[in-house]
């Protein structure tokens, strides 16, 4: 039927889990299925075909070539990162939600999962709801409107779909983050093309300017930039100059200004990575979650939606505290992150004793700075593999009386599950950023007696496939 690395046209019928459009091609008396990354039905799009199997295949989407009728054309500019900005967001939320329904059903073995459903949480804002942001440079410039490569550009904006190397300049808000800083990014691009310095040639890893990260409060509505370039050419770059032109574009929405000089090649390397100067104000901006406040820094973990973030994390503390606990009880917050709901926990119910665990370092010591700044008593933080530390706790078995669940998107390793399990705490709340990981966790939750109680969907993610899930799990 196809064959891999083949481009093709299709005309997408339906929508699949996690934002894959889907097309069907009639074969005899069957179908043969083409799975297709960030599309939706209505749409006629060219696909490059990723993955072919003997009943379907998976393709990766390059351009929409005819909208949806459900679709709505709006002043935003499309990027790879929102593919779904034009489909409005009601829409979007009844796709995901039936999709995901359908799935966690479908793998978890839950089949009254409606029954356990609690509801769908919509993001507070739909549009310019980011609170961080990555923009690259690249001397290879995909042109939005031609469609055609110009190289010896000077681009800042965004990958082009499917590439590692060219990029599309914003030319207007892509309507994920900051308004006015999307707004102005041209003239940022402007100033900086002034330079003659170069911007980022990815194929043969040299130039200067390679990123723009962007981090915002929605507290204090104040910004941290970073600009990040190699090494080759510094001196010739004026810092002061730049600072005084952001300060002019910005005025005192800017609460800090960093320089990063980064000179790995790599183009997967952390960009934040290298030797940062703080050339302006300071390196931390303050959030604010249920009247707990988060310092965060350029590099701090942190929930990229918060607005949304805040409801996710208290219906998930609802579920934990619903039944009745110890008040003087031992809670579990593994894979915390920077333990904001720890914290949450703690600041609601001051005699639980919490431990939150993570393997990463960075973001347990952000959870230790930020508690002391809360200045909370009853949670403590360990940097460790979450295997790992309950195989070295095993005296915590019987004794956790709830615990929270927040892993990565595989889920969580069959062995380390089944530690979680010999705890034997009597509630599980289980937050998940890739549902059908969490219904495959699910089923054996329940085959080890635990029983599905509710279910909730969180779209943190408009203009995407993404969307959380929560589930609470009572032992029987």
């Amino acid at each position: 039927m196809f064959s891999k690395g083949e481009i093709v046209e299709l005309t997408i019928t339906g929508y699949a889990f996690g934002g894959r459009g889907i097309a069907k091609i009639p074969i005899d008396d069957s179908h043969f299925v083409v799975f297709v990354d960030n599309s939706f039905p209505g749409q006629l799009v060219r696909a490059k075909i990723d993955v072919k199997r003997k009943n379907h295949a998976e393709a990766k989407l390059i351009d929409v070539i005819t909208r949806s009728k459900e679709e709505v054309v709006s002043e935003y500019q499309e990027i790879s990162g929102g593919p779904y900005i034009f489909v409005p967001p009601n829409l979007q939320e009844q796709v995901k939600e039936t999709s995901t329904l359908d799935t966690f059903s479908r793998i978890s073995g839950v089949k009254n999962i409606k029954e356990k459903y609690d509801g769908f949480i919509s993001s507070p804002h739909h549009y310019f709801y980011r609170n961080k942001m990555e923009y690259s440079f690249s001397c290879i410039e995909h042109c939005v409107l031609s469609g055609e490569e110009k190289d010896n550009a000077f681009a800042l904006g965004f990958k082009r779909r499917g590439t590692w190397w060219k990029v599309e300049s914003l030319n207007k808000p892509s309507g994920l983050f900051d308004e006015e800083w999307e707004q102005k990014l041209i003239n940022i691009r402007e100033f900086l093309f002034k330079t003659n310095l170069p911007a980022w040639h990815p194929p043969k890893k040299e130039g200067f300017f390679r990123h723009i990260v962007i981090r915002k409060s929605f507290q204090s509505n104040l910004l941290l930039v970073n600009l990040v370039t190699s090494s080759v050419g510094l001196k010739k770059f004026d810092r002061t100059s730049f600072v005084s032109f952001m300060l002019e574009q910005f005025g005192e929405r800017i609460a800090g200004i960093q320089h990063t000089v980064n000179d790995n090649v790599a183009d997967r390397a952390k960009i934040e990575n290298g030797d940062s100067k703080l050339l302006y104000g300071n390196a931390k901006i303050e959030e604010k979650i249920n009247d707990l406040r988060f310092e965060i820094s350029m590099e701090s973990f942190f929930q990229t939606n918060p607005l949304c973030a805040e409801l996710l994390y208290n219906r998930a503390i609802d579920y934990l505290l619903s039944d009745a606990i110890d008040p003087d009880s031992v809670v579990l917050d593994l894979f915390c992150g920077t333990g904001t709901i720890a914290q949450l926990i703690a600041k609601r119910n001051t005699k639980f004793s919490i431990i939150g665990v993570d393997i990463v370092e960075e973001a347990i010591e952000d959870a230790r700075r930020n508690t002391s700044i809360n200045e909370l008593k009853n949670v403590q933080f360990i940097a460790l593999d979450v295997g790992k530390f309950l195989k070295e706790n095993p005296d915590l078995e019987g004794k956790i009386a709830a615990l929270i669940l927040d892993p990565p998107r595989a889920g969580i390793a069959p062995k380390t599950l089944q530690k979680v399990i010999n705890l034997g705490a009597k509630v599980i709340v289980y937050i998940s950023c890739n549902p059908s990981t969490q219904a495959r966790d699910t089923s054996l939750l329940i085959d080890a007696g635990y029983s599905l109680e509710n279910y909730t969907l969180v779209d943190q993610f408009p203009h995407t496939g993404h969307i959380e899930a929560i589930a609470k799990f009572v032992k029987k």
